[in-house]
């Protein structure tokens, strides 16, 4: 049995390689949606992405297999998947771009925050529950576009707008964790 420090420093673990596997469908994403232009198939990768990560996730914490590397990896697949989807889209809804770039910005200035907060703390903390909702709409947000050939631009543009309303205040909420927690004001994001 592993203490809970070797636990968490675990790198070979079933939610590890979940995670590794979804990065290994993105390179198949781009290519199924961008030159095969079959997109029920892109959907389906996508859908698989989605259970894969349902399941790290179900195992890690139902199997006490949670890691620091998991706790990292998991994140950076789940939005570089969301990238590559969204990037794909673009081509097809220019809309898209403005969550696009909103998640390019969002998650450098998370990401080097958080950097910053583990430096100084020690600690690796999960997504917090605004983050899941965000991951959640801007999934469906994506399926929608991918299934519906010829979705009416009202409704491609009022998701668009919901998910880009959605990830502005998960941005605010985890810069304002950050910053909490770099000035010893607070303890990081709660996660539900």
């Amino acid at each position: 049995m592993y203490t809970d420090k070797e636990a968490e420093n675990r790198i070979i673990t079933i939610p590890n390689l979940l995670s590794a596997f979804r990065l290994v469908l993105i390179p198949v994403f781009l290519w199924t949606y961008c030159i095969r232009e079959e997109y029920l198939v892109t959907a389906g990768l996508l859908l698989l992405s989605g259970l894969t990560d349902l399941a790290d996730g179900f195992i890690a914490r139902r199997f006490h297999m949670v890691s620091n590397l998991g706790k990292m990896l998991d994140p950076v697949a789940d939005k570089l998947t969301q990238a590559a989807m969204l990037i794909c889209l673009v081509t097809r809804f220019p809309m898209i771009v403005f969550p696009l770039a909103l998640l390019a910005v969002k998650e450098a200035s998370v990401g080097i925050t958080n950097l910053l907060v583990i430096r100084k703390s020690g600690r690796v903390t999960g997504a917090a529950w605004h983050g899941k909702v965000t991951t959640a709409l801007l999934y469906l947000m994506i399926v929608v576009h991918l299934i519906w050939f010829h979705i009416p631009a009202a409704v491609s543009n009022g998701m668009i707008a919901v998910c880009f309303g959605v990830m502005l205040f998960s941005w605010a909420t985890y810069i304002w964790y950050n910053i909490k927690s770099l000035t010893g004001k607070g303890t990081g994001p709660k996660k539900h």
